[in-house]
């Protein structure tokens, strides 16, 4: 214990302080042989209390019925007998003596209550986490992350240090995977431990080890060609971590090329594919040009729902995409905080601010729309190329969504409050939100998230985008 919280923690004018007092002699100001100035952590002397106060206190002291009975005697010496008979004089002074009494009995409460507001409260003590609190929670998750961490060695790329997809499936040690180690250093930078029994830079490593031969990085279902979607995933990892930008520049530019229309036409007429990769390159490379291009395709990508009031969103394809584009809540959210971190980094014109802030009004119109409820409800997707050896053959990526945890975040990006106080009211956007956030909360146990009981149901990324939610929601609602 520090000693300044030692002394802290004892009641002023305690032993221990009297102590620290006595090594600091006060300093003397003014002419020579003047009073002395008060030292450091030494009151001042009191000056002498006025008459009146000291007439009250002697008062006060003699308690109210002795100040009444004294004044009852007084006033019977005092007052002549020929005062309308021995009754109305003992009247008159017992009045007067209840009167005396009274007034004692009030100037000394005052003076009492004035005394004790004078004495300052001891400070409070450190507040203890409540039961189940987020202090807990990240503690749990990185319990958990400790518990799924895989440490193997591999022959040709030496040893890695990360996890596979879930954290259910690390015994025994699995192969860390690209997708799971990107967000288990996520994970392990928002925690940011106390101790070293992670190393954040083995796990940095052993994403450089998992590089692909020709570059990049891919799913393990994706097998040996690089794609976009993981490679800005990875990249923006590696870019939080600090890794040298010397050695993500090539990487960057690779990235920037996987995501070509005559390359992966399929990839960019999807939302995941592309919210993916800005998301990854704002971080890893916020002066890229190829910014502003997935940024248009993303807008441009929005479509008109009339069954909410015609406010544009997204579907798992982008407009003009292969695939569903249905309206969805999970790909509305993730191309609204996609935009909002652009936003920030790029500006934005009015037309890109336009349709950011459709897509929150849809999101935020679900509350009454029919078959709102289902918003927060998880989904799944399929991602689906033509195989790069025998365009028959599809490949396959299987996407889940935290669609709970995406309209959090959507909520909770700047301006959502502003944009719902114009349409459905701070209200809806207050209920909604807590609506989001509880699903969130609900879907851990621990600091760890399910999405089912299987090997895979405990999602690296899962664990990583709801402890997100839940501290941005706690910053979101504090008030100092």
């Amino acid at each position: 214990m520090s000693l300044a919280h030692a002394v802290r923690g004892r009641a002023p004018g305690g032993r221990e302080q009297a102590m620290l007092r006595q090594e600091l002699p006060p300093r003397r100001s003014g002419a020579a042989g003047g009073p002395p100035a008060p030292g450091p952590g030494t009151s001042a002397p009191a000056a002498p209390a006025p008459a009146p106060a000291r007439l009250l206190t002697w008062l006060g002291r003699l308690g109210a019925p002795a100040a009444a009975f004294g004044a009852f005697q007084s006033l019977m010496g005092l007052l002549p007998e020929s005062l309308a008979g021995e009754a109305a004089r003992y009247g008159l002074a017992a009045t007067a003596g209840a009167g005396v009494g009274a007034v004692v009995w009030l100037a000394a409460a005052l003076l009492q209550a004035r005394a004790t507001a004078a004495v300052p409260a001891p400070p409070p003590g450190p507040a203890v986490p409540a039961a189940g609190s987020l202090p807990e929670l990240m503690d749990g998750t990185y319990e958990a992350l400790r518990r799924g961490l895989s440490v193997i060695e591999v022959p040709g790329r030496g040893p890695l240090t990360g996890w596979p997809h879930s954290l259910a499936e690390s015994r025994p040690p699995v192969h860390p995977t690209a997708f799971g180690t990107a967000y288990g250093l996520h994970l392990l930078l928002d925690i940011a431990p106390y101790d070293g029994r992670i190393r954040a830079g083995e796990v940095a490593e052993t994403l450089w080890r998992l590089r692909l031969p020709g570059g990049g990085w891919a799913a393990r279902s994706q097998g040996s060609g690089a794609r976009p979607e993981v490679t800005a995933i990875v990249l923006g990892a590696l870019a939080r971590a600090g890794a040298d930008p010397r050695l993500l520049e090539a990487e960057i530019h690779s990235c920037e090329a996987l995501l070509d229309p005559d390359r992966d036409a399929w990839g960019l007429g999807n939302t995941y594919v592309v919210t993916n990769v800005l998301r990854g390159l704002l971080r890893a490379a916020p002066d890229s040009p190829s910014l502003h291009r997935l940024r248009a395709v993303l807008v441009g990508g929005a479509t008109a729902d009339p069954a909410r009031g015609h406010h544009r969103c997204w579907g798992a394809a982008l407009t003009g995409g292969l695939g569903n584009p249905a309206p969805s809540a999970a790909h509305t959210a993730r191309a609204v905080v996609t935009l909002d971190r652009a936003a920030r980094v790029l500006g934005e014109d009015s037309r890109q601010r336009a349709v950011r802030e459709e897509g929150l009004r849809w999101l935020l119109a679900g509350a009454s729309a029919p078959g709102g409820a289902a918003d927060l409800d998880n989904c799944q997707e399929e991602v689906r190329r033509p195989g790069r050896e025998d365009p028959l053959h599809q490949e396959l990526l299987s996407v889940r969504h935290f669609s709970a945890a995406w309209v959090a975040r959507a909520l909770m990006t700047d301006g959502a409050r502003k944009v719902a106080a114009e349409g459905v009211g701070p209200e809806v956007w207050e209920e909604r939100l807590a609506a989001a956030v509880a699903r969130v909360r609900g879907m851990q146990q621990g600091g760890v998230w399910r999405w089912d009981d299987g090997a895979m149901g405990h999602p690296v990324w899962m664990a990583y985008q709801g402890l997100s939610v839940l501290r941005r929601h706690a910053l979101l609602v504090y008030r100092p």
